[in-house]
């Protein structure tokens, strides 16, 4: 027998008491248990935990936005962007940057050259200092934001949820999720941190107020 075969015996021998018409709709789980652990301000804990990742957390009102991302763009010396399919085009500023579409999808080599990539998030989760992405409008497949070597991540303000309980329930399970929290890193046999193994070495998240302006701190 062989290990998938293994695996599905026991969860066949585990439902071998559940009545055929009983779906997972009909039993209740109970879920007492506290939902989030988020202060009441959601978003300032969700900028100081992506901080604590080492990516760089900008917030600015929507009238700055546009300007924000072209500020960060340059800063970094863009010279060609990937933005997937549904990215808000009154966020994208017009710049020396050459913008890749990935329809056709672009290949490995496309976006290993590639000098970063833009895109939007489904949610934020506070807490945990977690971006996710669900292939949605501008946010496009998993491998646009694990190939090139910057990503810019632009998220509203309500997007912005405080724990993880709250990030599932809002999520649609079928779709691809993405959890990204901070710049790819891992550590080596003596702890130390290397950055960059599995995707891109630096974070930029953008998060955009409800309001035109952000007072300043």
């Amino acid at each position: 027998m062989t290990t998938r075969e293994t695996v599905l015996a026991r969860i066949r021998s585990a439902l071998a008491d559940v009545p055929e018409q009983e779906t997972p709709e009909l039993v209740a789980v109970p879920r007492d248990y506290r939902r989030s652990h988020a202060d009441e301000d959601v978003v300032a804990l969700f900028a100081e935990r992506v901080a604590d990742y080492r990516a760089r957390v900008l917030r600015v009102g929507r009238s700055e936005a546009r300007a924000a991302v072209a500020g960060l763009l340059a800063e970094r010396g863009v010279r060609t962007l990937v933005v997937p399919s549904g990215f808000p085009e009154e966020l994208l500023p017009p710049g020396p940057w050459q913008c890749l579409a990935d329809t056709p999808p672009l290949d490995v080599t496309a976006l290993d050259a590639a000098d970063g990539v833009l895109t939007t998030a489904a949610l934020g989760i506070a807490v945990t200092g977690t971006l996710v992405l669900d292939a949605g409008p501008g946010q496009g497949r998993r491998a646009l934001t694990l190939l090139p070597d910057y990503h810019l991540c632009v998220i509203r303000e309500e997007q912005i949820l405080g724990d993880v309980p709250e990030a599932i329930a809002a999520l649609d399970p079928a779709r691809p999720l993405t959890f990204v929290s901070g710049p790819s890193a891992t550590s080596d046999i003596e702890l130390q941190r290397v950055e960059g193994v599995h995707g891109p070495r630096t974070l930029h998240v953008l998060v955009i107020a409800d309001s035109p302006t952000v007072e300043p701190a």
